[in-house]
């Protein structure tokens, strides 16, 4: 039996990078991944990767600041379809181009915020509930280094 078996895992930005890449290796571990993101051709390439070890995803294409009522029922209705959530993941973020805060474009402010700050709220009082409630209920969410670099 894997470590991960019968859990199910909500990672979001997992179209590429970081996330596709935990999203891979939960469902190697032997979770079913929920997967969300923008882009559906890049979820599709990490549904594959993840059959092709054998793996089950669901795909859920969502744009977390755009969509702000999706959000807020992914928590219900992924214990409505799976009976649980086990292991939250938000490696969905947005960084703008570094530079003085002075010179940052107002949309660009805005973007960041909705994705890093926003929607993070949004996922974690949505997952909340059911992640208390599951028997190792987990949340991780990612940042990236560069924002401390000068």
């Amino acid at each position: 039996m894997k470590p991960l078996e019968g859990s199910v895992a909500l990672v979001t930005g997992a179209s590429r990078g970081i996330g596709a890449a935990v999203a891979v290796e939960l469902a190697r571990l032997g979770a079913h991944c929920v997967l969300t993101a923008r882009t559906q051709g890049g979820l599709e390439e990490t549904d594959d990767a993840i059959r092709a070890l054998g793996g089950q995803a669901t795909l859920f294409p969502l744009d977390l600041t755009r969509e702000a009522e999706k959000v807020d029922m992914l928590g219900p209705s992924i214990v409505q379809r799976f009976g649980r959530l086990d292991i939250l993941v938000h490696a969905a973020g947005v960084l703008a181009k570094l530079t003085p805060a002075a010179h940052i474009m107002p949309r660009d402010w805005q973007e960041a915020l909705a994705v890093n700050l926003s929607a993070c709220w949004r996922l974690i009082r949505t997952c909340d509930p059911p992640l208390r409630v599951a028997p190792a209920g987990r949340a991780v969410v990612l940042t990236d280094g560069v924002v401390a670099q000068p």
